[in-house]
């Protein structure tokens, strides 16, 4: 549908005020992409600011057959939030009130529209912080961690969204309101739709409401950095830590390739030698955090090591992760159009990740920096490609399905915390077996019967 139905005009007019409605072209660029490189024209574009105008757009939507993706600020990689089939973007960055903090029943209820980063600040002042922490914090939105299940490095010790997350207020495809979960850290009454729709990229339901789980903020930090003279050893190490007692907050991984690439867009001060490194954080109270951090030393200091050093200022403390604050930079230096997937394997399956990629690199000739959540295995591996180039991207189609493949083979899993969006849609297969992937679609109708929420996403096209 290229043109909006008069009607269905006519009922936004209604729901929204001028400020809250955009339909000139100009206006609507801004919201016709994500953080991935795609881009599609929506044919409108609404700022909801209550359950109740969720609730009474998606039954336009549906009467007219309209479609609906919910978006946050659009950091996601995916395309989850590229509006593929047309019809109205809903951006909920002006839902963005914290409802209620409560330090005794360790909660809070936000709208999706918070920021990451305004939650944390808000929670900071009693005492607590919510666990997920995307690299995003400062932009991206609730809304948008729920709705990918985006997670970040304290993942290793704290849990995702799905583990921080007690409950939603949200409204299905038909316009029907939805109340799932509890405010209680127990609760087994029916089916868990709670987890279900976090991670559900938007295709089940529009989140308008969270109450979320609260962590208390650990007395007291201290911050490693080891260095490996290869990866193998980086590797082990990294299974060496995760095999003891002490979980770190976060672990940290960078390889040779990541370290070369930093090398030369800035001074790290790295030994020449340094093929590997991981940054680790250790949290816990003020009377143990040195015992805990020199456990982890401990096992960080494996066979291949040549350094490991502990930070007890804040100044180290800046100068240990100014190697991996500069990755990022250098990587949109040097290949601002890369693709960047997000894969997960066994913490034990790392060695065999790497090399496999490192090998996958020299027979594509596309070059491959991996970085990412050693912790819990979750790795970025970053093809630096340019998309100008019809040979190169041949290559690296190609060599995305030899990734992916490598992947299942660890018994792995396609995406850890980025979603699936648009981009690794046609994927899912290699992953899901026919029975689950059923299943799936058959839980979609339920929720979205017209699939007209976030359609071209998660789910592929059935066979």
């Amino acid at each position: 549908m290229n043109v909006l139905p008069t009607e269905f005009i006519n009922a936004l007019k209604t729901l929204f005020p001028a400020a809250d409605l955009l339909t000139g072209q100009a206006d609507l660029i801004a919201y016709s992409y994500d953080n991935s490189q795609q881009q599609v024209m929506p044919l409108a574009v609404v700022f909801p600011r209550s359950h109740a105008q969720v609730q009474s757009l998606l039954r336009a939507c549906a009467r007219h057959r309209i479609a609906l993706v919910a978006r946050g600020k659009g950091t996601g990689t995916t395309g989850a939030a590229v509006p593929v089939a047309g019809g109205i973007v809903a951006s909920f960055e002006r839902m963005n009130h914290i409802l209620e903090i409560d330090p005794e029943n360790r909660l809070a209820r936000v709208e999706p529209g918070v920021t990451n980063q305004q939650l944390q600040d808000a929670l900071a002042e009693h005492g607590f912080f919510w666990p997920p922490d995307p690299t995003s914090a400062s932009v991206c939105t609730v809304g948008g961690n729920l709705a990918c299940n985006a997670a970040g490095p304290r993942a290793v010790k704290y849990g995702t969204p799905r583990e921080n997350t007690l409950g939603l207020k949200a409204v299905t495809g038909m316009g029907e309101s939805l109340q799932t979960g509890v405010s209680t850290t127990k609760g087994v009454v029916g089916y868990d739709l709670t987890r279900l729709i976090v991670g559900s990229e938007g295709t089940l339901a529009i989140i308008t409401e969270a109450v979320l789980k609260l962590t208390p903020l650990a007395e007291s930090r201290r911050t490693l950095q080891a260095i490996y003279g290869d990866m193998r050893s980086a590797t082990r190490a990294v299974s060496a830590i995760m095999a003891q007692p002490v979980i770190p907050c976060a672990l940290e991984f960078m390889d040779s390739s990541a370290i070369r690439m930093v090398k030369d867009y800035a001074d790290p001060g790295l030994p020449e030698q340094a093929a590997a490194l991981l940054m680790i954080e250790v949290d816990g109270s003020s009377d143990a955090v040195d015992q805990a951090a020199a456990k982890v030393a401990a096992a960080a200091n494996t066979a291949g090591c040549l350094a490991v050093e502990t930070a007890t200022t804040s100044e180290q403390v800046a100068q240990l992760w100014r190697t991996r604050k500069a990755l990022s930079p250098a990587l949109r230096n040097i290949a601002p159009k890369k693709i960047n997937e997000d894969v997960v394997v066994p913490v034990s399956r790392i060695p065999e990740l790497i090399e496999g990629l490192e090998q996958l690199s020299a027979s594509s000739g596309i070059p491959i920096v991996n970085f990412g959540h050693a912790g819990n295995g979750n790795i970025h591996v970053n093809l630096l490609i340019n998309p100008d180039d019809p040979k190169q991207m041949a290559a690296a189609d190609d060599c995305l399905d030899e990734v992916f493949g490598l992947v299942l083979r660890l018994q792995g899993t396609l995406s850890g915390e980025h979603g699936i969006g648009m981009v690794k849609r046609n994927h899912i297969r290699q992953e899901l077996d026919p029975t689950g992937l059923q299943l799936m679609r058959d839980i979609k109708r339920q929720f979205d019967p017209n699939n007209i929420l976030n359609p071209g996403k998660s789910l592929p096209d059935g066979d």
